[in-house]
C-alpha cells in the first residue's frame, strides 16, 4: 500500500458493502449481515466488489465483518466449512480486483461487538477484557492473515482494549500490515469514551500499522477527528450522513453522493490519505469521491 499511496498521494476505499448487496437484492437477515452471502450467494459479493472498483475504488474490504467460526458453526456449519468461508471473503474480493484489472484487497476484521449483534460495536460495552478479546479474534485473524489479502482492515473498533488486542495479533503475523479504524461518538472520542488521540498515538508507533482513523461515524465529526491523528496516514470512511432511528428502525435524512464527494476533498485537505464510505454509501458515492479528489 505504501508504494501505491506514494504514487497517488491519496487512495480511495470502497463504500458500504452491505448497502450495495441489499441494493442488488441480497438478503442480509439472520445475524450474519453480508457474511451470510459468503455461503448463500458468493457471486453477488464478487459483483458488489467489482462495482466499487469500477466506480474508482483502489481498495476493496472483504466481506468478513461479521464472519467468525463460532457464528458459522452456530448455524450448522462444520469448523472446516466456517474457516473456508472466512477465506472465501478475501478470494471473492481478489477475483473482483483481477476482473477489474488492479487494486488492493484488505481483509475485513470487524469488532467483537459485530459478532454479538447487540449494538456493542457502537458502544464498546464488552464482557471481555484485552486478553479475552485477543483470544476471541485470534483464529479469524490468522485465517485472514494467511488468505492472500494485501493488508488487514481492522474497522469499526469501538474499544481501546480491542485496539490493543488487535495490535498484539499483528505482532503474531509479521508478514502482513494493517490499518485500524475506530467508530466514534463525537469529534474527540471513540465509542467507549477513550480520546481518539490516546488510541492513535501507540498505533502510530507500530511499524506495521499503515494508517489509523475513523469509520461508521457521521461525516460531520470527521474534520475534528482528523485533527486527533498524527504520525501516521489517516483513513476515514464515514457513513452517508443519514441518521439511524432505532425507534422506527429507519434511516433519516438524505443520501447526497455529490456533497459526500465534495466533503472528501475537505477531508483530504485536513490530512486524510485513505478515503471511502461506510454504511449507506454506494458506488455513486465512491465515483464522486474519485471525481472530486482527481
Amino acid at each position: 500500500m505504501h508504494s501505491l499511496l506514494a504514487e497517488r498521494g491519496v487512495l480511495v476505499l470502497d463504500g458500504g458493502l452491505a448497502t450495495r448487496l441489499e441494493d442488488l437484492g441480497g438478503d442480509l437477515g439472520g445475524g450474519l449481515w453480508s457474511a451470510r452471502l459468503l455461503k448463500d450467494d458468493p457471486a453477488l459479493i464478487r459483483r458488489a466488489h467489482r462495482d466499487f472498483f469500477a466506480a474508482g475504488a483502489d481498495i476493496a474490504v472483504s466481506a468478513a465483518y461479521q464472519a467468525s467460526v463460532p457464528a458459522f458453526t452456530a448455524r450448522g456449519l462444520s469448523p472446516a466449512q466456517a474457516r473456508a468461508l472466512i477465506a472465501r471473503s478475501v478470494e471473492l474480493a481478489r477475483q473482483a480486483r483481477d476482473e477489474h484489472g488492479g487494486g488492493l484487497v484488505a481483509a475485513g476484521v470487524g469488532p467483537y461487538g459485530a459478532a454479538r449483534a447487540d449494538g456493542s460495536e457502537y458502544t464498546g460495552a464488552y464482557d471481555l477484557d484485552e486478553d479475552g478479546l485477543a483470544a476471541w479474534h485470534r483464529e479469524r485473524w490468522h485465517l485472514l492473515a494467511e488468505s492472500g489479502a494485501d493488508l488487514m482492515a481492522c474497522e469499526t473498533i469501538p474499544s481501546a482494549a480491542e485496539a490493543r488486542a488487535l495490535a498484539r495479533l499483528l505482532d503474531e503475523t509479521p508478514h502482513i500490515s494493517a490499518w485500524v479504524s475506530f467508530s466514534c461518538r463525537d469529534g474527540e472520542r471513540i465509542s467507549d469514551g477513550t480520546p481518539l488521540a490516546e488510541c492513535a498515538a501507540p498505533l502510530a508507533r507500530h511499524p506495521r500499522v499503515l494508517a489509523v482513523g475513523v469509520n461508521c461515524t457521521p461525516p460531520r465529526h470527521i474534520p475534528d477527528l482528523l485533527g486527533r491523528i498524527s504520525g501516521v496516514p489517516a483513513v476515514v470512511y464515514p457513513n452517508s450522513g443519514e441518521e439511524w432511528d432505532p425507534r422506527t428502525r429507519r434511516w433519516r435524512g438524505e443520501r447526497d453522493p455529490v456533497a459526500f464527494g465534495a466533503a472528501a476533498r475537505r477531508w483530504r485537505a485536513a490530512g486524510a490519505a485513505l478515503i471511502g464510505g461506510c454504511c449507506r454509501t454506494t458506488p455513486e458515492h465512491i465515483r464522486q469521491i474519485r471525481a472530486h479528489l482527481d
